[in-house]
């Protein structure tokens, strides 16, 4: 009875363990790479920011196509008078014989006015900012489009952060399961006199840094997990796992050619100032317009009453404005410099952006092709790690090697094991990479 009850608190505490881990494993939610890309753009900040400047240049081109519309303005008044005026009028009635007409007293006015002006030519200067707001319109709508591809490879990244923290835990976890395992076997062979109590002290040694190397990747999972869940818009303390199945995408490479084509032809960045240049171009036209006058078309209606002295309905003006300020022969030559410096400002950044575009694309290229390398050389020493630790262990269990060769070996399969999931991880980050510097990212994963 006294073993029983000892016994019992070890069982019951055995259940509770094992019921934890299962709460916790299905309290862990698995995600896909598609899935994660759909929440982050649903739920970016960088996103909202670009949306917001798309409003506003899409306002700015609606503000230059309402110049061209006709401008009414309707203005009135009503005045009190308190003091008598003094009013003399040149005008003659012969009604009164000859005698003083008696003092006129005004003691309020109204009026009201209503202009209308229709533009009709300005140098061409409405028509001109019309265009440069649509070509602005157009940049700031592929400027989106650039973030977005962005957003994709930032939740790409730190999808495989998270994979990989995942990846490595699960590989640690089990080399440290098999540490403790061989600490049990030392430790009983220690006690039989089969093995030096130092041997077994270096066994333990090796489990312990296993241990804080699952404190590292535990800290780097966390960390990782609260990237994801805020860029996801996830509550935080949300338990995520990367799908593995989205690590194993094909990876189709072509030559490097190619992707610098299609990267001068597809990226958003580089069509987007394409468009600013063309702006810029119009911006010279629309300097220029200043030498030129302004005509419209006016109309206009009036009225006005002043008890006792003056009333006037039905007045309706229509006529021609001609407006040139002079002062524009000496200034404007000023403005169109200025925005010819534009134009060479943005001709100029087209050309570095282009040959950054071609670095960016060889260099992404380049990182594809050593984390694929990465792989091959990492399945090899699996392999080899493997086979090694088997031979090292055999010739151990025959006295012909000690327990450091048989320490290191299993070190050398451990991170054999680590570098293989770094790698895989890795190339799935470079590939994509190569597509959002090629402009083809969103394309390629059919996302609009």
């Amino acid at each position: 009875m006294k073993f029983k009850s000892n016994l019992f608190p070890w069982m019951l505490a055995l259940c509770l363990s094992v019921s934890f881990r299962g709460i916790s494993q299905d309290s862990v939610r698995n995600i896909t790479l598609s899935e994660a890309i759909n929440l982050s753009l649903q739920n970016s900040k960088v996103l909202r920011v670009s949306r917001a400047r798309v409003d506003q240049a899409v306002a700015n081109s609606t503000i230059a196509k309402q110049n061209q519309l006709p401008d009414l303005k309707v203005t009135g008044a009503y005045m009190w008078l308190p003091v008598q005026p003094n009013i003399s009028t040149s005008l003659k009635s012969g009604n009164n014989g000859g005698q003083p007409s008696e003092p006129i007293k005004v003691t309020q006015a109204a009026y009201g006015i209503a202009n209308l002006s229709v533009p009709v030519y300005s140098g061409m200067r409405i028509q001109y900012g019309i265009r440069s707001a649509e070509f602005l319109e157009k940049a700031a709508g592929l400027n989106a489009d650039q973030d977005k591809d962005a957003v994709i490879l930032n939740t790409i990244d730190a999808f495989s952060n998270l994979y990989k923290a995942r990846a490595n835990r699960r590989v640690i976890e089990e080399n440290l399961a098999q540490s403790r395992s061989r600490d049990a076997d030392f430790a009983n062979l220690e006690k039989n006199g089969l093995l030096a109590r130092n041997d077994k002290l270096k066994a333990q040694l090796q489990t312990a840094n296993i241990e804080l190397a699952l404190a590292d990747v535990d800290n780097n999972l966390k960390v990782a997990m609260v990237n994801m869940n805020i860029m996801l818009g996830l509550p935080e303390e949300t338990l995520l796992a990367a799908d593995s199945a989205s690590m194993e995408e094909p990876l189709n490479i072509r030559p490097l050619t190619e992707y610098e084509q299609m990267a001068l032809q597809n990226r958003k960045d580089m069509q987007a100032i394409g468009y600013r240049k063309q702006a810029s171009q119009v911006g010279i036209r629309s300097a220029k317009s200043d030498y030129y006058p302004s005509i419209a078309l006016t109309g206009g209606y009036i009225a006005a009453d002043i008890p006792n002295f003056f009333t006037m309905t039905n007045a309706v003006t229509l006529g021609v404005g001609l407006s040139y300020n002079v002062s524009s022969l000496w200034k404007t030559n000023a403005h169109v410099q200025h925005a010819k410096a534009e134009y060479a400002e943005v001709q100029a950044n087209e050309e570095m952006l282009s040959d950054d575009i071609r670095r960016q694309v060889n260099q992404a290229y380049e990182t594809l092709l050593t984390a694929n390398k990465k792989i091959e050389v990492s399945v090899k020493a699996i392999e080899q790690g493997k086979e090694n630790y088997k031979i090292v262990k055999n010739k151990y269990e025959n006295s012909l090697l000690t327990v450091t060769d048989l320490l290191d070996a299993n070190a050398l399969m451990l991170q054999s094991q680590i570098s293989w999931e770094l790698a895989r991880a890795d190339a799935i980050v470079a590939y994509n990479t190569l597509l959002e510097r090629a402009g083809i990212l969103s394309s390629t994963r059919n996302i609009k």
